[in-house]
């Protein structure tokens, strides 16, 4: 006979380690999605935030109370319902508090809570106390009347409610934010008054469509009196497709000839703007600015003045490039992914949140007057049983005292239940007064009729419907307020360019030989004559102006690019271009230009080989800089020659032997980069010991100055036509003594 062999139990369960890490990860996130991080669309909270609410209920911290030590409350969510950290439990607590993040606060503090330039700027839970605020009565008011499921706590010895009885749709009212695993939360916060109208309009009208409800929910409203310039046709679209966004813009005024800030978008502290302002200041971004002050106070929460240079500034133009490069304006995000009523995340339109909440409140409103018909039944009950035993209070008195056990005497005697005759027994004898009897039969008539009108509401899906109308506006009149933030329709800003920023001067752009940069305001500057650092001398300057690029070119080729008007100036001796540009290792700086986007340059090689090309062509945003030049090998780059005008201009290129060529520049390509075709011919035989040392653009009527040593020798443009041969050929030869050039230049 076989054995039949047992598996051994060790203990542990042994399975797959993607399937352990599958599950895990599911039920985290889960847990995160639902239990933190996404509020329930019924009563808009997030765990933490009703489990706080709920233990300064429980704490006695309402309204009217006095406010105790926020350690105190904190203590007794993190002990006896959220088992986390105590730091994130007391900031969302703060969060509740501040009146510029929270719409409607919920908790009233004592204490540095905050404020708006830091948020995070809270004293500790031991120096501050609080207490709920009158609104929080909107969600806690019918707590204990049956409307709410209640669940164990995390260690199974408490209770508590697995959501509040909200009698608004705090979820629109205060908005939220959240980011779970794999979804986000932002809903922005609204108008009481406007929310309260957008759902009495759903009671009224089940059809109402989003495009209809917005005439009544018009667009957030942030607790800040910052502008809202979102287009109302955006503002539609946000609402129906449940995702979105929202602009705001700082609200400004001219006082006295300077233009002050008096209120910034949601969340947006006035010290950041200040530093984005004073930084394109100090990188002289900001011209039209002298000065910046922060004005704010406990009377004016935010007053930001900014001091133009003169009174001629345009406003209009300075405060929109503000606008489009500070959080002066900024854009929010909006998502209305929230827990719904079948307990499933979900993004939900305008329309789908309110329906959903209504369902959930007229549920709500249905279990207390459910909760409000078993309370009156059973006293009715007890007073009908009181009312028996008033009538026979002699035979009472007799059961009871004769009876060893006169609750069953009771019962059989009069026919009364466990429950009457419990009550009887437990009547003090001063209830039995001969008033008695009416305050007896008056409480029943009015609990009838009491009990009559909640039957009446509960049949009728009308009367529940008006019931909650009622509520609603009740509440609306009670804890509504006129809307913070205005709606304006506004264009969208825009950033001014650099080059209208800046005065335009004329400037001369110097670039030493071991690559330091400056520029010198004028173009009658000496280059030659600045103070150059020990062991270093003037390799090219060129003329320029302080609205436009400057563009360098290295020992490969690349070219790189920057304001003129960012340069420093030339009174000292400048900064290294590898500070701005991060070329090769070994390359070197060589050549500079200058111009307008359109203007032409010819770019040629130490080789003789060049091309036309546009100024927009060399510049760039790239710090490693952009191919341009292609070079043979030992190549050297020239420095470019401005054309004026292509169809009439000669190009003059000169060799290191005193060869000089002039051709039409119509004869050279114009090209974005490449290696470009041959100027003049310098034979291959030759190219180790022969150079082209310098080119030039001649336009009629200038005269190009050849320079050899301290001599200069000039050629006027008609003098060229000598010199005037096919591109690519060897040119003529400078007459003797004139062979070694050592530059070109052009007047």
């Amino acid at each position: 006979m076989t054995e039949t062999i047992r598996p051994t139990f060790h203990g542990f369960e042994q399975i797959p380690l993607r399937e352990y890490a599958e599950r895990a990860y599911l039920d985290y996130s889960m847990y995160v999605v639902l239990d933190r991080a996404l509020p329930f669309l019924g009563d808009g909270l997030k765990p933490v935030q009703r489990r706080i609410i709920y233990s300064m209920s429980e704490l006695g911290l309402n309204a009217a109370a006095k406010p105790k030590k926020s350690a105190r409350t904190v203590g007794d969510v993190i002990g006896k319902y959220h088992p986390h950290g105590d730091s994130a439990c007391y900031e969302a607590l703060v969060l509740m508090a501040q009146p510029f993040s929270y719409r409607y606060p919920l908790i009233e503090g004592q204490g540095n809570f905050g404020s708006s330039d830091d948020p995070k700027s809270f004293a500790a839970m031991r120096y501050t106390e609080s207490k709920l605020t009158p609104i929080a009565e909107v969600l806690l008011g019918e707590l204990g009347q049956g409307t709410v499921d209640w669940v164990p706590n995390f260690d199974g010895t408490l209770q508590e409610p697995s959501w509040m009885p909200a009698r608004l749709p705090h979820l629109l009212l205060n908005g939220t934010t959240g980011i779970a695993v794999g979804m986000a939360t932002d809903v922005p916060p609204h108008n009481l008054n406007e929310i309260v109208s957008a759902c009495v309009r759903l009671l009224d009208d089940p059809d109402a469509t989003v495009a209809d409800l917005c005439e009544h929910v018009r667009g957030p409203d942030y607790p800040t009196t910052a502008e809202i310039i979102t287009a109302p046709g955006e503002l539609r679209a946000m609402y129906e497709q449940g995702t979105g966004s929202v602009r705001a813009r700082a609200t400004w005024q001219k006082e006295n000839g300077n233009f002050v800030v008096t209120a910034l978008p949601y969340q947006v502290s006035p010290s950041k703007v200040i530093e984005q302002i004073a930084a394109q200041m100090r990188a002289k971004k900001l011209p039209w600015l002298e000065d910046i002050r922060d004005e704010s106070d406990h009377a004016n929460p935010v007053r930001v003045v900014l001091v133009p240079r003169s009174n001629r500034v345009d406003a209009e133009q300075l405060m929109g490039h503000l606008f489009a490069t500070t959080d002066l304006e900024k854009s929010y995000r909006v998502n209305l992914n929230v827990i719904g009523l079948d307990g499933k995340p979900a993004v939900k339109n305008l329309r789908t949140l309110l329906d959903e909440w209504l369902t959930f409140r007229t549920d709500t409103v249905a279990r207390r007057l459910k909760h409000r018909q078993e309370k009156v039944e059973r006293r009715l009950h007890l007073l009908e049983g009181l009312l028996v035993a008033f009538l026979n209070l002699d035979e009472v008195i007799r059961i009871i005292r004769t009876e060893d056990e006169p609750k069953p005497a009771l019962i059989a005697r009069f026919g009364l239940t466990d429950e009457q005759a419990d009550y009887i027994l437990e009547t003090k004898l001063r209830q039995l007064a001969r008033l008695e009897e009416m305050k007896i039969r008056g409480e029943q008539d009015e609990l009838a009729k009491e009990l009559e009108r909640i039957i009446a509401t509960l049949g009728s899906k009308a009367r529940l419907k008006k019931l909650v109308k009622d509520e609603l506006l009740a509440d609306a009149k009670k804890f509504g307020d006129a809307r913070m933030s205005p709606l304006v329709q506004r264009d969208a800003a825009h950033a001014i360019d650099e080059t209208e920023l800046v005065p335009s001067e004329p400037m001369t752009v110097v670039l030493s030989e071991k690559g330091w940069i400056r520029a010198a305001k004028g173009h009658d500057i000496d280059a030659a004559g600045l103070s150059y650092r020990e062991g270093d001398r003037l390799l090219a300057a060129v003329r320029s102006r302080s609205t436009q690029q400057v563009a360098f070119l290295d020992s490969q080729g690349r070219s790189y690019s920057t304001a003129v008007h960012t340069l420093p100036s030339a009174r000292g001796n400048g900064e290294p271009l590898t500070g701005r540009f991060s070329p090769a290792a070994g390359a070197s700086f060589q050549a500079l230009a200058s111009g307008d986007n359109d203007s032409r340059f010819v770019l040629a090689s130490s080789h003789g080989y060049g091309f036309v090309t546009r100024f927009e062509n060399l510049t760039g945003r790239n710090k490693a800089g952009k191919a341009m030049l292609n070079l043979t090998p030992n190549a050297c780059v020239l420095q470019p020659a401005a054309l004026a005008n292509p169809e009439t201009d000669r190009i003059v290129a000169v060799t290191s032997a005193g060869h000089l060529l002039a051709i039409p520049a119509a004869e050279l390509p114009e090209l974005d980069k490449g290696k470009g075709n041959k100027l003049i011919d310098i034979p291959k035989a030759k190219l180790a010991t022969e150079r082209v040392v310098a080119i030039a653009a001649v336009s009629p009527g200038q005269t190009l100055q050849v320079r050899s040593g301290q001599r200069t020798m000039s050629l006027s443009f008609k003098d060229l036509e000598e010199y005037l041969g096919a591109r690519a050929t060897r040119g003529g030869l400078l007459p003797r003594g004139w062979q070694k050039v050592d530059a070109l230049d052009v007047e």
